[in-house]
């Protein structure tokens, strides 16, 4: 019980912390959305004309439902850009799209952390459904099965404990890749004039407090996972 609320009160910080920074996002993005670009060109148009520029024709632009929901779909090959980006000429949009298109560019240079984020999507989609629900039950098994043949519960919670590592893997990996599609975007937007020297320090923060939520979000995903691995050592250590 000690260990568990030991456990709490470092959660709590890190939670505030994924809280503050989703709250940033909203702010920093809402600020810049306001200020409209010299080039007059939307979200839209910004993620046409980069990819036309680096010879990407079979990739399209589509526009999705809801607000900062944008993101590059490979396997359809659609850069899916909010309603919040799709058709506003601010820089908060232009610098939104033109991340997306730097996860295009990404797949298309064979950037490795891109290719590692995308070979795990479909482990990290399972795992970060199922871990909780496996170490809880499997842990349930262990207290209540004592009497049982074989270990399924220690089975179910090193499953589960294996499968949340494999997504705490995955947001690792997100981190750069994230962070290189937006020094991508910022770079595509100078050398194509869509923003100027001047707005491009608004784009940037924009670029970074998205980020900072994927910062937040690993932590809070680390923490849980070495908690687990806690968990792990414990069953070990009294086999």
């Amino acid at each position: 019980m000690f260990d568990y609320l030991l456990f709490l009160l470092v959660l709590i910080p890190f939670l505030a912390l994924a809280g503050w920074a989703s709250a940033r996002v909203n702010r920093v993005y809402a600020r810049y959305d306001r200020v409209q670009t010299l080039s007059c060109m939307t979200g839209y148009d910004t993620a046409t004309r980069l990819m036309r520029r680096h010879g990407v024709t079979d990739i399209a632009v589509n526009r999705v439902e809801g607000r900062l929901t944008d993101h590059y779909n490979p396997g359809k090959r659609l850069v899916n850009l909010s309603m919040s980006t799709y058709g506003s000429a601010s820089v908060a949009a232009v610098a939104v799209a033109a991340h997306e298109v730097g996860h295009v560019m990404q797949s298309r240079t064979g950037y490795v952390p891109y290719k590692i984020r995308t070979a795990l999507v479909p482990v990290a989609n399972v795992g970060s459904r199922l871990a909780l629900p496996l170490v809880l039950v499997g842990l349930l098994l262990d207290i209540f099965w004592t009497t049982a043949p074989l270990p399924y519960g220690q089975w179910a919670v090193y499953l589960g404990i294996a499968l949340y590592g494999l997504s705490t893997l995955f947001m690792l990996v997100t981190l750069p890749v994230e962070f290189n599609a937006s020094r991508r975007a910022k770079k595509m937007l100078i050398e194509e004039n869509i923003l100027t020297e001047e707005e491009l320090p608004g784009a940037s923060k924009v670029l970074s407090a998205a980020a900072l939520t994927y910062v937040a979000s690993m932590l809070v995903s680390l923490l849980y996972f070495l908690r687990f691995a806690l968990v792990f050592a414990s069953l070990v250590k009294r086999n």
